[in-house]
């Protein structure tokens, strides 16, 4: 039996260039990457090195704060670089894939039968651990500590995000493999959210509790979700998972093999036939983007991820590691004379001074990145609120953790929130302030200065 979840707080941000649900292959890509940037607070060490002949799912570097958590390789192939910065910081490993690619045998594991610690140490060994985060901080989950709960969002309401019924379609049996496994590590609940009217494949499984969710975005963001069943107070601890990562867990699981095929949304307004394809972790956007009629020269933003929360690429850059969405939008880098004074109709605004989107909520636009405004102090107008569900006071907490005060981070609510939760918040900033930014390094130094 499913519960209910009605959000009325948010704002769907209607955009052009949605996918259409048609899937193809995506050309194979010569090289990948792995960028421990990828994974927030990581400070990798390298077990490959320059010439290194590897299997998919083969160590690439582990983290050294906990020597079990490891990252692998998602092609067999050759170690080709190893990018570093500052300090001879690890920026990126680059691997060279082979034409014919090979698995590393892990062996498959019934989550049926198999015990808490059997699982676990699966999941570290073959790279899988990294798709589990935990609230407090937004990291990847330290094994050594239990959740309370883990929870799980199937309904993406993120603008032009990937329709996770039609990617997770036919996945039933590793969805299945995945939630029993992970059901096994927590002595709480599962907690999965679908769209209340969606034919999700998550509404058949067993061993989860089921939340259907309505409501503009974000609705679909697990952070909105674990606050309204069961926000994380101090000394808690709750993990989450992406959708489709349950795949990756649950093939894994079931086969021994670490398959880092994911289902990846082209979408955005620049792109000519926005559609899904089937890609690889670590992959070369542009065998995905210019193969489709995106010009070289085009003045465009491309982002691995939704245009709320997701990371800047370069053309020549690489999908993210938790990312099923490539986004290209126009760059917004020309200005618009006397732009605040005159009625506006092609934008989305919450406001209703000179601007006119709340009258056509179905409208879809063609956003750029522009910001409409430079960076000023903060104004206080009360518009937070109407696209935060949180019960959480955003203005107050961001001000908390800009002037570093962690005994009011704590009592406000930091201990549950993740960047991306203060999305829309940042989008309708008239102060056009980094709300995510912002909350991040809140997080960072609650993290260095209270720990785990």
């Amino acid at each position: 039996m499913s519960k209910d979840i009605l959000i009325k707080k948010g704002l769907d941000i209607k955009l052009k260039g949605e996918a259409e649900k048609t899937l193809e292959k995506a050309i194979l890509s010569n090289f990948y990457t792995l960028r421990p940037e990828d994974f927030h607070g990581l400070t990798p060490k390298l077990i490959s090195k320059v010439g290194s002949i590897i299997n998919a799912g083969d160590p690439v570097f582990y983290d050294k704060s906990n020597e079990n958590i490891k990252f692998v390789s998602p092609v067999s192939g050759e170690v080709i670089e190893i990018n570093r910065g500052e300090k001879r910081k690890i920026l990126s490993v680059k691997i060279q894939a082979d034409k014919t690619q090979t698995y590393k045998d892990y062996g498959s594991v019934n989550p049926d039968t198999a015990n808490a610690e059997a699982i676990k140490a699966r999941l570290l060994e073959s790279g899988c651990w990294a798709f589990i985060k935990q609230r407090p901080y937004d990291v990847i989950a330290n094994p050594n500590k239990s959740p309370k709960a883990i929870f799980i969002s199937g309904y993406a309401t993120a603008p032009l995000a990937a329709d996770l019924d039609f990617t997770l379609k036919g996945k039933e049996r590793e969805l299945q493999a995945a939630v029993t496994a992970l059901g096994k590590l927590t002595s709480g609940k599962v907690h999965v959210a679908i769209g209340k009217s969606s034919t999700s494949p998550f509404a058949g499984l067993s061993g989860i509790t089921l939340h259907k969710v309505s409501g503009p975005h974000p609705s679909g963001n697990v952070g909105t979700l674990i606050n309204k069943i069961d926000p994380v107070n101090k000394g808690e601890v709750v993990w989450t998972v992406n959708a489709q990562d349950l795949v990756i867990i649950g093939e894994l699981l079931l086969t021994g093999k670490f398959n880092a095929e994911r289902i990846v949304a082209l979408v955005g307004s620049s792109i000519e036939k926005p559609r899904y394809f089937v890609a690889k972790l670590g992959c070369e956007v542009a065998t995905i983007i210019y193969d489709k009629g995106i010009p070289q020269d085009a003045n465009v933003r491309i982002i691995s991820g939704n245009v709320l929360s997701g990371k800047h690429i370069k053309p020549d850059g690489y999908l993210d590691y938790y990312s099923n969405v490539i986004t290209v939008i126009p760059e917004g880098d020309d200005y618009e004379l006397f732009g605040w004074t005159k009625p506006v109709f092609n934008k989305v605004s919450t406001s209703r001074a000179l601007t006119f989107s709340w009258l056509n909520p179905k409208k879809e636009y063609e956003l750029d990145t522009n910001t409409n405004g430079e960076h000023r102090a903060f104004v206080t107008t009360g518009n937070y609120e109407e696209v935060f569900p949180l019960d959480i006071y955003p203005m107050q907490i961001l001000k908390a953790c800009m002037y570093k005060d962690l005994d009011e981070m704590e009592a406000l609510g930091m201990y549950e929130v993740a960047p991306e939760d203060f999305a829309l918040t940042e989008f309708i900033c008239v102060s056009k302030q980094p709300h995510q930014d912002i909350i991040r390094k809140g997080l960072d130094l609650m993290l260095k200065e209270i720990g785990e």
